[in-house]
């Protein structure tokens, strides 16, 4: 029956129906999606496997108290008030905050997350993309790109940049929004007789001040979550000219049925603002914060800054064509960098830009691909010193779309203009130049997740991972400091110590290294010379004192055991007082304070600084040590309280006793 069916459609000329997984379009979709979703786990799943990294991921997480203890009331409101890390974004802090609700300090569950984000970005990218073009495979080939890029390991391997990913995920919702918001076209309002009125819905502009408002809330979680997407109503701009094109009389989206009404570019303009007021607000927010905490380098001059972004940007795209050479920390070249790099990396930007506006009437996505690339870097292409980096590679994760657009349009037009000037013969098929096209895209594709499987396997450890950044850059002293701090947590510690001399001899400026450097020869006997170090420290944090509160207190401890033990009880007892009023929650200091007051015989110090060090924590020995102190001062009561309190914690009294007092005697 079928066969005959079959038989004699072909004989009256009706094409068979196609089956299969590709037969419509609807399946030819979700076929594309489920490769993209099924190519980025591939790729990314031995993340789950990584530590946390040792740079960013303590402060935001690991040794952040407001981060480990969960979503409480207490989180929410710090969340929203916090400059801490120098930044404000809220949704950043009670992600990780719900993260370790779940799962505590489980670093896998972490890079899951992490991971989930950016495969929710891809769908996201590829389902905007679509709607507003109409094309599938370009969009496809646009997504797949920024899945497998390897310039993007590093926005999801590392679980602090989970602000990346998560303003991404609001900016691309925001822009699917934007397209829902102006394809609105209200039914013209016809008057009904009185007693056919329904009952009024509002007015006909309702609708599309509620869509435009949700393109404004997701704008503003988007800058809640990172203020690199403050470049939106720019973008939004752009998509204006293409792919909405409502700058054009005879605008019509591609990616829907219904044409999309054309407006002026003083009207495009105007709708802008209420974002364009978010942006300033955010950046009035970030600048503010970035001064909190000390992010902005006011030493670096503007022509040395100009120089270096003028640069970045050719860096940036010899990464995305030739990917290489990626490292968690770039520096600033400051003034190392030569009049010819700067001058042909212009010529570069100059010629592009030329040869994209040459074809704008023909081309428009190679323009709106361009500036998108161009503009969202601005905020992140170091006009404005912030850190330490000359560049980063989290900062290409929005920009590099852009460049994505123009190769995944550019390719599609390529082929469509070969097949345009080479008509195909009878009974010729254009499918061979599909077939050639598609496998030059897979093996583009496969080269980059090559790359990308490489370069997410040096975060496989900390050790690792700067070991490759000092490979790959130079005189990076950041690089050279926390490797060091890795190989001293596992245990190396005359290696990690060779870094720390290496990152003083980059930066003599830099005091952890310096610290460090003042720890070791702390711990092999050379005192005088660990006392100089921490001298030195103290000088370089003097007029940062408020940023490095942490790292003055900690000085100032280290400094104190240092005179302690050279039999300095005078000095001793001074450092102790710096490190507490510093840190008044640092039990061990208060500890070293009341000791060495008490061997000077200032009671009325020991026994307050005694309490504080209880506070933080109930050592046996140390109420032996209060119940001294206070019967020395005539506080009998006192002191039999604190001696039964000893006993109350203590496994062996005597013991206890005994330890107290070889403290005081030693």
């Amino acid at each position: 029956m079928t066969s005959a069916v079959a038989a004699a459609k072909k004989k009256k000329g009706i094409p068979p129906r196609k089956t299969g997984l590709l037969s419509s379009p609807r399946r030819y979709k979700l076929f594309l999606a489920v490769l993209l979703v099924a190519a980025t786990l591939a790729l990314y799943w031995p993340v789950q496997q990584h530590p946390f990294a040792n740079y960013d991921d303590d402060e935001y997480i690991t040794v952040n108290p407001h981060v480990k203890s969960g979503l409480t009331r207490a989180n929410l409101e710090w969340a929203f008030t916090s400059y801490d890390v120098g930044n404000w974004h809220p949704l950043t802090w009670l992600s990780h905050d719900l993260d370790c609700q779940l799962f505590q300090l489980n670093p896998t569950r972490h890079h899951q997350v992490n991971l989930f984000v950016h495969l929710l970005n891809v769908l996201l990218l590829f389902w905007v993309l679509r709607k507003a073009t109409g094309y599938v495979g370009r969009t496809a080939m646009v997504a797949a790109l920024f899945a497998l890029h390897p310039i993007n390991v590093e926005s999801v391997a590392w679980i602090a940049e989970r602000k990346n990913l998560l303003s991404m995920t609001f900016f691309l919702l925001a822009l699917g929004a934007y397209r829902w918001y102006v394809e609105w076209a209200p039914q013209p309002f016809v008057p009904a007789r009185r007693d056919q009125r329904k009952p009024s819905l509002g007015r006909p502009e309702a609708g599309q001040i509620g869509r435009y408002s949700v393109v404004v809330v997701l704008f503003a979680l988007g800058l809640m979550a990172k203020p690199q997407v403050i470049t939106l109503p720019f973008v939004l701009l752009l998509w204006d000219y293409w792919p909405l094109q409502r700058m054009f009389a005879s605008s019509s989206a591609s990616g829907t049925d219904a044409g999309i009404p054309a407006r002026s570019f003083s009207w495009l303009i105007l709708e802008k603002l209420p974002l364009v007021a978010l942006s300033a607000a955010s950046a009035v927010i970030t600048m503010k914060a970035q001064q909190f905490g000390g992010g902005i380098n006011p030493d670096i001059p503007f022509s040395l800054r100009l120089g270096n972004a003028i640069v970045s940007y050719a860096r940036y795209l010899i990464k995305a064509v030739w990917p290489s050479h990626f490292a968690l920390v770039y520096p600033h070249p400051g003034n190392s960098l030569r009049a010819w790099q700067v001058v042909l990396s212009l010529a570069l930007l100059l010629a592009i830009s030329a040869l994209v506006f040459a074809v704008r009437h023909q081309r428009r996505y190679l323009v709106v691909g361009w500036l998108w690339f161009l503009g969202t870097l601005v905020p992140m292409i170091g006009l404005v010193q912030v850190g330490v980096q000359g560049m980063a590679d989290r900062y290409a994760y929005l920009p590099f779309v852009g460049l994505f657009i123009m190769i995944g349009w550019g390719a599609g037009d390529l082929l469509a203009a070969k097949e345009t000037s080479t008509p195909s013969k009878a009974g010729e098929s254009a499918e061979p130049r599909r077939v050639v096209l598609a496998c030059a895209c897979v093996a583009t594709l496969a080269a980059l997740m090559l790359v990308a499987h490489r370069q997410i396997g040096y975060w496989n450890d900390n050790v690792t991972l700067w070991e490759h950044t000092l490979q790959v850059t130079s005189r990076n002293w950041v690089a050279e400091n926390n490797l060091a701090h890795a190989l001293l947590s596992s245990g190396q510690e005359d290696d990690a110590i060779v870094h720390f001399r290496s990152a003083v001899a980059i930066n003599p400026s830099d005091a952890d290294s310096t610290l460090n450097l003042g720890a070791y020869e702390h711990a092999h006997k050379h005192l005088f010379t660990a006392i100089e170090l921490y001298k030195r420290v103290i000088t370089m944090t003097q007029n940062t004192a408020r940023l490095n509160a942490p790292k003055r207190s900690q000085t100032f401890r280290n400094m104190g055991h240092a005179y302690r033990q050279l039999g300095d009880f005078s000095d001793a007892r001074a450092s102790f007082r710096q490190a507490v009023e510093l840190n008044p929650n640092d039990g061990e200091s208060w500890l070293g304070l009341g000791i060495m007051a008490h061997k000077l015989g200032d009671l009325s110090t020991a026994i307050p600084a005694y309490s504080q060090a209880l506070k933080v924590e109930s050592l046996d020995w140390v109420y032996v040590l209060q119940a001294r102190a206070l019967e020395q001062s005539g506080r009998n009561d006192e002191a039999r309280a604190a001696m039964l309190k000893a006993s109350q914690v203590s496994k062996n009294l005597a013991e206890t006793e005994r330890t107290a007092e070889k403290v005081l005697t030693q």
